[in-house]
């Protein structure tokens, strides 16, 4: 059993809507449970864990600095999602449907002690399940609070015992024409990917997401597992995870490769640091009517912002 002193970030469980219990992601999705034994595929064979972390319950370390921000209703923002292997609109949540999710495997390589491939049931088992309530701040101007199921990136990170010349860490999205159409098209830089620094990576706040609402993760918002970094704008939180590489060089991202000039690698949320073509100043939470101030470092400046002291001038922190 894990046990989790509270952060200065937590807040109280009742505090956070009273979800269902999360159990197993292959009894949500089939009705059976799932077996750990031959989880790794290639690499070193790893024990399964005596017990289940997530079963019966997840631990609740729920928080955000906004405790008073009500929860998004999942009905709104499991239907307004940005998935761009599916679609450029925000309605792409029956098209995700298709993606394929079991069986699921993440490969972690690069400045590691070992390579290895783990199927996603088997890296549920083994890590720290607990549930977070966070805010989520879309460089587009709208932002959500959503009580999400994961563990924290840090625990990864120490299972892959990387090398201590790495720096950063990549993320890479799965790549199926057949499944996600929009990946056919040759101008954009397929498969969708990501990039974040080892000290960001372990950092308390970053989570690895596998479940919302207290049901797995719903395809739209990436499922089977999907990173989540409250204090960035939101196309920083990759979805749908295939690979994570350890490494010693920043590799740019989708968003940069597209356009630097706007979309740049730390995308700290900084309201006094515009977009090219609008506004950071402000923000609309879905299913609200006004719009309201939008946070430095979207709230959470007291756990993040000592990553990049010295940095406040340069305005590539932010974009």
């Amino acid at each position: 059993m894990h046990y989790h002193r509270r952060e200065s970030w937590m807040m109280n469980e009742n505090q956070a809507t009273d979800e269902h219990l999360f159990v197993n992601r292959r009894q949500l999705m089939v009705g059976a449970a799932a077996g750990v034994g031959a989880g790794l595929i290639g690499g070193a064979a790893l024990a399964a864990p005596a017990e289940s972390q997530f079963s019966p319950a997840i631990g609740r370390a729920s928080g955000f600095p906004h405790a008073s921000t009500p929860i998004t209703p999942e009905a709104i923002n499991s239907t307004y999602n940005n998935f761009y292997e599916f679609g450029s609109s925000k309605s792409i949540s029956q098209e995700a449907q298709a993606l394929k999710t079991d069986p699921w495997t993440l490969t972690i390589d690069g400045d590691v002690e070992q390579e290895i491939t783990i199927d996603i049931d088997t890296l549920m088992s083994r890590m720290p399940m607990q549930e977070r309530v966070y805010r989520h701040r879309c460089v587009e101007g709208w932002s959500m609070v959503i009580p999400w199921v994961g563990f924290p990136l840090k625990d990864l990170v120490a299972m892959a015992a990387p090398l201590s010349k790495a720096r950063y860490v990549r993320f890479e999205t799965f790549y199926d024409t057949e499944t996600a159409p929009e990946q056919k098209a040759s101008w954009l830089p397929w498969p969708y990917t990501e990039s974040i620094t080892i000290n960001e990576a372990t950092n308390d706040l970053a989570m690895l997401v596998v479940g919302a609402y207290g049901k797995v993760l719903h395809k739209q918002f990436g499922a089977p597992l999907r990173l989540h970094l409250p204090w960035k704008y939101g196309f920083k939180s990759i979805k749908s995870i295939s690979r994570i590489t350890f490494g010693t060089a920043r590799s740019k991202s989708f968003w940069e490769e597209l356009n630097g000039n706007e979309y740049g690698f730390w995308a700290n949320v900084n309201p006094e640091v515009p977009h090219p073509r609008w506004s950071q100043a402000t923000e609309k939470p879905l299913g609200q009517d006004e719009r309201v101030p939008t946070a430095l470092f979207n709230g959470y400046g007291e756990q993040v912002a000592g990553m990049y002291a010295g940095m406040e001038g340069d305005r590539a922190t932010w974009f």
